[in-house]
């Protein structure tokens, strides 16, 4: 008996400069970490782009809204990129966009943060990856996840939770430069395996039973 083929996910090249951003910030360390990761492999192409589709949903005027790689689709701008292959998880062209963005914030496909933390409006949302602004803590976040201080989670979003927890913890002051934001990152590794950390998405570090365990 033949088995029905699965759902195939809906592919679209599009212009990176027609593509909306549902966040404020990124890191502009991870940025350029995107930068370099494209850089290595540019001479594939079509095949880096294919192993990297953006998770995008259709709003309002069929408006192509990322919710997912920022940072990716940030840094393949800078690199002259001019599309990106999307792969379509809704299509929510017939709301108007006070019900989209409600139906965006409820599906946690919405974060706009600004780089101070401070939560705005989706007014305030930058019509083009090249207006993201830099917020260093979510590259310190990065940065920690990399080294194993925390998993990283499939839920979009789940990992801002990790900027605003070092953002409580580290200065601002801390992350300028590049010998700075080193001793900073070796901090940062720690309180992420902190049991101050243990709520957290993506949490690595040892319950505290765990670690009398591994003493023994």
């Amino acid at each position: 008996m033949a088995m029905t083929n699965p759902l195939q996910p809906v592919l679209r090249s599009v212009k990176i400069a027609n593509l909306r951003p549902t966040q404020i910030t990124v890191g502009m360390r991870e940025v350029e970490q995107k930068r370099r990761e494209w850089i290595a492999q540019r001479a594939s192409g079509g095949e880096f782009l294919g192993k990297h589709l953006i998770p995008a949903v259709i709003g309002p005027g069929k408006t192509y809204w990322i919710v997912d790689h920022h940072h990716l689709v940030r840094a393949l701008y800078e690199e002259a990129v001019k599309e990106v292959l999307v792969t379509v998880l809704a299509k929510l062209k017939h709301l108007e966009h006070q019900r989209f963005f409600a139906f965006m914030d409820r599906k946690n496909w919405l974060h706009p943060y600004d780089a101070s933390g401070e939560y705005r409006d989706w007014q305030d949302l930058p019509d083009h990856v090249k207006a993201l602004a830099d917020d260093p803590y979510r590259s310190l976040a990065g940065e920690v996840r990399r080294a194993g201080g925390y998993a990283k989670m499939p839920t979009p979003y789940s990992g801002f939770h990790w900027p605003y927890f070092f953002r409580d913890r580290v200065r601002r002051s801390e992350l300028d430069g590049d010998a700075a934001f080193g001793a900073a990152l070796k901090s940062a590794i720690e309180m992420a395996r902190s049991q101050d950390a243990a709520y957290l998405p993506g949490f690595a570090g040892l319950e505290a039973d765990d670690k009398a365990d591994s003493d023994d």
